[in-house]
Order: C-alpha cells, then sequence, then structure tokens
C-alpha cells in the first residue's frame, strides 16, 4: 500500500486548510459576517486534523523495531479516532452557532463578498474530501477517509454560511440557524459511527466475516489443503493482521507442509492486498471416513483415468460401504489431455484413494494426494472394500 501517497495529500490538505483559514477570516472581519468568521475558526482546527492525519501517516510508515515488533500501523488507527472526536466537536461548534444565530439574527456590512467565499470554500472543501476519500480507500487509511468525511462536513458548514450570508441579504436572517441545527445533527451522527469503529478497531474487534470466509476459500482451494478453520483477523491501520489453521494430510512431511503455508500465503495476499501478516499453523487432517474411486468402462474396470466412461465413487465408513455413486468422466469427453481432466474431477470429489486396473507412476503426479491401488476382486463392493486394506 502506498502510504507515501497519502501523507502527501494529507499535507496539501493542511495547506489548503491554512488558505481558507486566513481568506474567511480576512472577510468575515471586512464584511462582518459572524458565521463566516467562525467557519475561518472551523477551518482552523481542519488544519490541525490535517496535520495529525499527515503525521499519523508518516509515523506508521516506520519499520518494525524491538519496541514495537508489529509495527506502528496503530498510529494511523488512533489519529483517525482523534478525526472522529473532532467531527463530533464541530458538530456540536456548528449547532450551537447555529441556535445562537437564531437568537440574535445580524445584518452584514458588506454581503456579495462573503456570499462568494462561502461559496468558493464549499467548492473547494467539496474537491477536497471526494479525493481525500478516493486516495484513502485507495490506500486502505481510515485517517485519511474520515479527514475526508471532515472536509464534506466542512463544505456544508460553508453551504450553511452561503445560505445565511444570502438569506439575511433578503431580509430571512433565522433560515441560516434553522439549515445549521439540521446539518449539525446529521454531522454529529457521523461522528458517532466513525469513533464506534476506530473504538472496534482499537480494541482488535474482528473484521468483516465475509473476509474471512474469503481468506478460507482461498486456502481451501490451495492443493494439499483440507480445511481452514480458526480464522482470527484484527485491523491494524491499513493493514490486516491474522492467524489460522490449516488442516493437512498427516503423510504430508515439514518441508511439504511449509511449502503449503508460503503458497496459502502468497495466494490470500495477491487476493487481499491489505493482508500484512499472516501467522499459520499446520494440524492433522481427520475425518471418519474414506472417499474410493473405481473407474470404470463397458462395466469393467478400466487400466486408464481418460478412456474410463465413467467413476464409481464410493464412501467407506469404519469401513463399511455407506454409499456408491456413478459420475460421468469428463475427461472421455475431451480429444486432447484426457488424463489431466479426469484427475481434476477426482481431486473436486475429495477421493482418498483410487482403485485402478493399471497403476503407475503417471498417476502419482497426477494425484500427489491420492492413495492409488491396483483393482482386485469379481465383484465392485469387493474391489472397493479390497482398495481400502491395501497398502499403497
Amino acid at each position: 500500500m502506498n502510504l507515501k501517497r497519502g501523507e502527501k495529500v494529507a499535507k496539501y490538505s493542511t495547506y489548503i486548510n491554512l488558505f481558507l483559514t486566513v481568506v474567511k477570516g480576512a472577510v468575515g472581519y471586512i464584511s462582518g459576517s459572524i458565521s463566516l468568521i467562525a467557519d475561518a475558526m472551523h477551518s482552523f482546527s481542519d488544519v490541525f486534523s490535517s496535520l495529525a492525519v499527515y503525521l499519523g501517516l508518516k509515523i506508521s510508515q516506520r519499520k518494525p523495531n524491538q519496541r514495537f515488533p508489529y509495527g506502528y500501523y496503530k498510529v494511523e488507527t488512533f489519529v483517525s479516532f482523534v478525526v472522529s472526536v473532532l467531527i463530533l466537536v464541530a458538530g456540536i461548534e456548528i449547532m450551537y452557532e447555529s441556535i445562537k444565530s437564531i437568537i440574535n439574527p445580524h445584518t452584514l456590512k458588506y454581503p456579495t463578498i462573503g456570499i462568494v467565499i462561502a461559496l468558493l470554500s464549499a467548492i473547494i472543501c467539496y474537491i477536497l474530501a471526494i479525493y481525500k476519500e478516493k486516495i484513502g480507500k485507495k490506500i486502505g487509511s481510515q485517517a485519511l477517509i474520515n479527514d475526508g468525511k471532515h472536509s464534506l462536513i466542512d463544505t456544508f458548514s460553508s453551504l450553511i454560511v452561503f445560505i445565511g450570508i444570502l438569506s439575511s441579504f433578503f431580509g430571512y436572517e433565522w433560515i441560516e440557524g434553522l439549515a445549521g441545527i439540521i446539518i449539525s445533527i446529521l454531522i454529529f451522527h457521523m461522528g458517532i459511527e466513525l469513533c464506534k469503529a476506530d473504538i472496534l478497531a482499537l480494541l482488535d474487534a474482528g473484521i468483516d466475516p465475509k473476509i474471512i470466509n474469503k481468506i478460507k476459500n482461498i486456502a481451501e482451494k490451495v492443493d494439499g489443503v483440507r480445511g481452514a478453520h480458526a480464522i482470527r483477523l484484527r485491523r491494524c491501520g491499513p493493514y490486516i493482521f491474522g492467524e489460522m489453521h490449516l488442516e493437512l494430510d498427516p503423510e504430508k512431511t515439514i518441508k511439504d507442509a511449509h511449502k503449503i503455508i508460503l503458497k496459502v500465503k502468497d495466494k490470500v495476499k495477491d487476493e487481499i492486498k491489505s493482508v500484512d501478516i499472516l501467522t499459520i499453523q499446520t494440524e492433522a487432517f481427520e475425518k471418519n471416513y474414506k472417499i474410493v474411486a473405481v473407474p470404470l468402462k463397458n462395466g469393467e474396470v478400466s487400466g486408464h483415468l481418460g478412456k474410463a466412461s465413467h467413476f464409481a465413487i464410493a464412501k467407506i465408513v469404519d469401513n463399511k460401504i455407506t454409499k456408491i455413486e456413478m459420475k460421468e468422466n469428463p475427461g472421455a469427453k475431451v480429444e486432447k489431455k484426457k488424463g489431466i481432466k479426469a484427475a481434476k474431477f477426482l481431486k473436486s470429489e475429495n477421493i482418498d484413494i483410487l482403485a485402478i486396473k493399471n497403476p503407475s507412476k503417471n498417476l502419482e503426479f497426477l494425484l500427489p494426494e491420492c492413495k492409488i491401488v491396483k483393482a482386485e476382486g469379481s465383484s465392485l463392493e469387493e474391489i472397493i472394500k479390497n482398495a481400502v486394506k491395501a497398502k499403497s
């Protein structure tokens, strides 16, 4: 993730807010607009908000060390919380100013320049808000996203000033206050929601179950993985830290397990860019049943995967056949790579044992997770039972 880009956006946002503070403050003083002066003070608080985001993103990019082995990513989350609190404060401030403007309406000296500056400020803040949220989502920075929402509130604030000065020009001073109260309620609601999300992140609350399910599906598609569970994730700034357990075949060596772990990590990080640290533990896969496949052609056991018209797929529980299904061999329907197609089908059926007329080394390559034995017996049931007892 390019946090450097977010840092740059926050820095320019600080400069823009400082510029707006000076312009609105000066024009408010000249025109006699109390609301424009108040908006200038609001923009001044935004300078510190954007500055905090800038420093937060800058610090969070520091490399992990002995004191902070997981890095400084939480700084970004903490700054995000500070910005959320500032949004709440802005809502209260706008509510206060709005009620005050209803109780004590006032007439402006130079309304025209105030109207122009207020509208210009609203446009600049809106563009800034959209851009900060866009970059924030792109780099996964909640602090920058929240700062973008803060700028959106500044847009509303400037629009209230614009409405107030315009309505005052036509003799309807109370409209500014009413609009301000409505918008302050919306701002307060937004601030509470953002604070709640940041507090949950700081407390390492669980992440969206959809992401957990996605990681589980990615892991279980990797060859050699029989199951994935105990997936726990937490957000740390713009990144996700997690841990999970993988179930592997008992026959797998430590070297095999290490290769599978690396493959799962690469796949997960490739599809979910925000995942930074993923700790994986492995355990032996245990189940109380076996799946046996027997390739058939014209009612007899076939010696080749690709040439078999059907597969008999049997489930064995406690050495007893509980179910036998006949399934068409998709490999028989293609012109080339029949064996490869058939092997993929058997993998999808999660077979444990293949009983075939002519076992070969090539089959061990196509089905590395499967026990391959010679089919022996006078009936299909006998062949299946003998396959379970046989040694590979």
